[in-house]
């Protein structure tokens, strides 16, 4: 399970398909282009990045089953879809933080897509650091897995706790600090981040967006980055995993967010999503839980709570 293999010309080829598919994002399909993104489209790319990762998967275990056996084919293939469940589930609840930054700031949709196309970056970025670190940190002093096992089940009971209540954005440290620091302009400046006026460049509020996005990223990784440890401490396997969820990140948001109150209950599907891989993480040296059996668990915890948002506000009043 431990077992790196990720060998240099599959990170060097998986990089340069993420640096391409950046790039046909960014130059070619109308990255640049200010535009509402649809739900059409936002569907068309959720559906593109499935079925990429599914697609990746395959040819991940054809690799592995014809060089070193279909027994490590078969196990890696299977936490690389755990895996990419987990981080796929869990980077939901950024969609629920995208919106209500969105909401506070009041950007207009066709704003909306730019900041995301950046953090989108920031976010790869800052990924690949932490979890190289990670996956040092883990190789080096494998107790470190229990402390994050104890971080993710206080983690996932504090989400239970306060699945209702919405974070006041104006008490954010960092907004606080860049409002402190910064020369803000206030007023609409389209998709800008700084603006020039009198001579003196200002950052506007669209910028500000952008700090939050991306901070609430890296809050979001101390989260979701853990969970994966504790189904495979293959750096390949969790860097692959990872960054395909968040590539898929910007089309789930704008696929769900004319919905999103409709899966209010999520929240809770994602606690014990969190509480239940802290706590398998802890039972480690007692009982190994089957990757099978965490998918299937993970599967069954989003899929009831989707079901149960869904029936609670299928009459159009939401239901807590």
């Amino acid at each position: 399970m431990g077992n790196n293999i990720g060998e240099p010309w599959m990170w060097g080829a998986f990089i340069t398909f993420v640096l391409v598919m950046l790039a046909l994002d960014l130059f070619v399909f109308g990255g640049r282009k200010v535009h509402k993104v649809s739900v059409r489209e936002a569907a068309a790319w959720s559906l593109a990045w499935v079925s990429l990762a599914l697609a990746f998967n395959g040819l991940l275990w054809w690799y592995l089953s014809s060089t070193l056996g279909s027994e490590i084919a078969n196990a890696k293939a299977v936490e690389f879809l755990t895996g990419y469940v987990i981080e796929k589930s869990l980077s939901v609840d950024n969609v629920f933080v995208f919106l209500m930054i969105f909401s506070a700031f009041h950007v207009a949709p066709e704003y909306q897509r730019r900041v995301l196309v950046y953090g989108v970056l920031g976010a790869i970025v800052l990924r690949a650091i932490m979890i190289l670190a990670g996956a040092w940190v883990v190789r080096e002093f494998h107790w470190v897995l229990y402390l994050f096992g104890i971080f993710l089940v206080i983690t996932g009971i504090r989400m239970l706790v306060m699945a209702k209540k919405e974070p006041d954005l104006e008490k954010n440290p960092v907004l606080k600090f860049a409002r402190r620091h910064l020369r803000i302009l206030a007023g609409d400046h389209g998709e800008k981040f700084t603006v020039v006026k009198d001579g003196v460049r200002y950052f506007t509020p669209l910028f500000l967006v952008l700090i939050l996005v991306e901070v609430s990223d890296v809050v979001f990784a101390v989260d979701s980055i853990p969970a994966i440890f504790a189904i495979t401490t293959d750096p390949f396997i969790v860097f692959t995993s990872n960054i395909f969820a968040i590539m898929g990140l910007r089309a789930l948001y704008f696929l769900l967010v004319d919905m999103a109150d409709r899966f209010h209950l999520l929240k809770y599907g994602l606690a014990m999503v969190l509480t239940f891989i802290g706590t398998k993480m802890l039972i480690a040296p007692w009982y190994h839980v089957p990757t099978q059996a965490s998918l299937a668990l993970v599967v069954i915890l989003i899929g009831a709570s989707v079901v149960a948002s869904l029936i609670a506000t299928r009459s159009g009043k939401r239901v807590a």
